[in-house]
């Protein structure tokens, strides 16, 4: 047994507490996080169509590429920030509605 498991086994050692003694119940705004994930999306594809080892490509093909993880990252932000609001009402604060 190392002496990092010998410390961590002691009755009185400290011990790594993950859960918040307060958690925030505060309602996300699912509008926000989809107009932040559309905002990042566009972000990531820019910065992958200018990247120095992707080729040429159209003006069409840019713009579909843009949009389209513009509508996926708000999809995926959108859907996260409900899913985080419905564990919030149920299990955290059951009296928020």
């Amino acid at each position: 047994m190392g002496a990092m498991a010998a410390a961590a086994s002691r009755p009185d050692a400290p011990r790594l507490n993950i859960m918040r003694r307060h958690s925030d119940a505060t309602l996300w705004n699912v509008g926000r996080a989809t107009l932040y994930g559309a905002a990042i999306g566009a972000a990531a594809a820019t910065f992958k169509l200018v990247a120095p080892w992707s080729g040429p490509h159209s003006l069409a093909a840019d713009a579909r590429e843009i949009v389209g993880a513009s509508l996926a990252f708000a999809l995926l932000c959108g859907l996260v920030a409900a899913l985080r609001n419905f564990i919030v009402r149920r299990f955290v604060s059951p009296q928020i509605k």
